[in-house]
């Protein structure tokens, strides 16, 4: 009966013995934990910014044709957002804030609302815009600037309160020329452009 007791107190430290040599297998595996597990996700966030930064950065570098060829795109969108914006009855700048810089929002501004205090308004129908080329583009430290040249045509009036032409024409298409600097941060991960400068 002693006998089969030892045996028993045998088998019991030998497992007590395996779960602890397991236990502290399992500790150099997996590490202790301090704390600073929860820190973990926002690390690798950081890291995933940075990484995506310096994808963007050198992109940005590359104004090649192919990118040359998306900026057209987006920039006779932006025109017609912004010529539509400032040309439309409200007298406000609304769908195309985003587009521009403070000064040039600040200059379309002024203007909209001398317009609103004589009482008139602008009417017009944008047709299209025919051709839009890139005339130069400079880098200047972090910042590009591209200048663009557009013809579009459009049909435009301005009428008064009494809806009387103020000048325009609302039966005839009319070609205008533009010739619009646009600028973006190449440093920054936004992607997008403002106007910042009307030279005609």
């Amino acid at each position: 009966m002693s006998m089969s007791y030892s045996f028993e107190y045998i088998d019991i430290i030998l497992l007590a013995m395996i779960a602890g040599f397991i236990f502290l297998r399992l500790r150099g595996i997996l590490g202790k934990r301090t704390g600073f597990e929860g820190k973990a996700p926002s690390q690798l966030k950081e890291v995933l910014k940075k990484v995506n930064q310096e994808q963007t950065k050198k992109i940005n570098e590359k104004f090649d044709d192919k990118a040359q060829n998306e900026f057209l795109k987006g920039a006779k969108i932006a025109y017609e957002t912004v010529i539509t914006d400032f040309s439309d009855n409200d007298n406000k700048i609304t769908t195309s804030r985003s587009l521009l810089n403070n000064e040039i929002y600040n200059q379309f501004n002024r203007a909209l609302k001398e317009r609103s205090s004589r009482g008139h308004y602008a009417e017009i129908t944008f047709i299209g815009v025919n051709s839009a080329t890139i005339k130069e583009h400079k880098k200047i430290g972090n910042i590009l600037n591209v200048t663009v040249d557009f013809i579009a045509e459009v049909i435009t009036c301005i009428r008064d309160k009494d809806k009387k032409i103020v000048s325009g024409d609302p039966e005839k298409i009319k070609k205008i020329y533009d010739t619009w600097v646009f600028s973006r941060d190449t440093t920054s991960v936004n992607p997008n452009w403002q106007l910042v400068n009307i030279l005609t």
